[in-house]
């Protein structure tokens, strides 16, 4: 017993002294494996254990247990000194004026679409138009059923829909005509579209669609095209000239596509206009006696025009961007040049 206890104090006073010499946290760590290792010193004395008398364990058992407390907390204490030895060095080396102002936050700029969406809506609100929200997912009623496109009807091909269990998604006119009427309306309707169709650089299966909607008693053809003339002017310049062209739309009689004068090329012609000179911006017409009758109003005392325009299409003829996936890329080197 007189041995072991000897040999216990005698390994406490050599660990005592390298944890003390020990310089970092390698140094540090080899002092544990050699003294409190699994295979260290104290470990070998506790296994002379074994020859003493059963009387004499205990107390040379609980002297080694607190040999091995007492240096345990020896080097807890010895690392936790050398990390604010070391984390004192560190600040003083790299040391930092919190009174200093702080990095500036980089900015993120709206994507174009939503730039120009936002110029669309400015210019009708400044006509009077009011902004009306409404949801993306609409029935097949609203969409075509009351928009005078009947099932099986022809010109149900222009529009390759997305469809869900009960519902798909398109135009949304019809909404706004039953919520305000009997009353006069001015309305656009700024939204997102989605079709079923091959994605290209001319072709999207998501894309912004801004409709247009005006309801009252005495409108006529004179008032659309009025209204339309005066937004290009606002969007592309008053010097710009537009052109009407017939066309057809089932929710509108008679029907019209608006084209402005390309912007690239002046209307010399162009590959971009295909060497027309004209671009198409938008369709319109006055609306149909069907769809004034579906939305609640009397075609025998109201009437009214609308038209559909699209901001991508907007954006790419004003920066000739040839490629309409663009959009929706997520690409920073094209978001960043706006």
């Amino acid at each position: 017993m007189t041995n072991l206890s000897e040999a216990l104090g005698a390994l406490e006073a050599e660990a005592q002294a390298a944890l003390e010499a020990a310089t970092d946290a390698a140094s540090l760590e080899q002092v544990r494996v050699r003294f409190l290792g699994r295979k260290g010193s104290l470990a070998a004395i506790l296994r002379g254990l074994a020859d003493l008398d059963s009387a004499e364990r205990p107390a040379v058992g609980k002297l080694a247990n607190d040999v091995k407390q007492r240096l345990e907390a020896e080097l807890t204490a010895r690392r936790e000194e050398m990390e604010a030895t070391a984390r004192a060095a560190a600040l003083a080396a790299e040391w930092l004026d919190v009174t200093l102002p702080g990095r500036p936050i980089p900015m993120g700029r709206l994507h174009p679409s939503t730039r120009v969406l936002r110029r669309i809506c400015q210019i009708w609100a400044d006509m009077g138009f009011q902004v009306y929200r409404s949801r993306d997912v609409e029935t097949d009623a609203m969409n075509f059923e009351l928009l005078n496109i009947p099932a099986h009807h022809p010109a149900r091909d222009m529009w390759d829909t997305f469809y869900t269990t009960q519902e798909g998604v398109l135009l949304r006119q019809i909404r706004a005509m039953r919520e305000y009427c009997p009353a006069p309306i001015r309305v656009i309707l700024p939204g997102m579209c989605y079709r079923y169709e091959q994605i290209t650089a001319r072709s999207e299966i998501q894309f912004h669609q801004v409709e247009g909607l005006a309801v009252g008693r005495n409108v006529t053809m004179t008032d659309l095209k009025g209204t339309l003339v005066s937004f290009a002017h606002r969007m592309f310049g008053g010097d710009r000239r537009v052109r009407f062209r017939a066309s057809h739309f089932p929710f509108t009689e008679p029907s019209a596509e608006m084209d402005v004068e390309c912007i690239l090329c002046g209307g010399s012609g162009c590959g971009v206009c295909k060497h027309t000179g004209w671009l198409e911006i938008l369709g319109c017409g006055m609306v149909h006696p069907t769809v004034l009758k579906n939305g609640g109003y009397d075609p025998e005392v109201y009437s009214g025009f609308a038209f559909g325009m699209g901001p991508e299409r907007i954006t790419m003829l004003g920066h000739r961007i040839e490629d309409i996936r663009y959009f929706w890329a997520n690409d920073l080197r094209f978001l960043e040049q706006f």
